[in-house]
């Protein structure tokens, strides 16, 4: 089922490439198909062209961080908080700074 959601996606994404709600969903299914590197690849598209809320970005922090990029993983989860924080989402702020602090125990 993946295979068709990502394979719809990615027609779509090809007549409109500057939709960036297309390019998260891409991102996403890539992700949940295994396919880390390609899913890391769209989420930086769509947080280039998109004022996230802060779940994009914390998306973007465990990809980074499951892949070994540790260092900018720290700095995806930190652009997360910020976006929540600027977005009204505190709790999802609490929840990625959670993340940091609990990180090197």
């Amino acid at each position: 089922m993946s295979a068709e959601r990502i394979a719809a996606l990615e027609a779509l994404l090809a007549r409109r490439p500057d939709d960036p709600r297309l390019r998260y969903g891409l991102a996403i299914e890539y992700l949940g198909a295994g396919r880390r590197e390609e899913g890391i690849r769209e989420l930086r598209a769509y947080l280039g062209s998109s004022d996230d809320q802060g779940n994009g970005w914390g998306r973007l922090g465990a990809a980074l961080r499951e892949s070994g990029a540790e260092v900018e993983a720290r700095e995806a989860y930190r652009r997360a908080i910020e976006a929540a924080f600027r977005h009204g989402h505190p709790s999802m702020a609490a929840e990625f700074e959670a993340l940091l602090k609990g990180w090197d125990r």
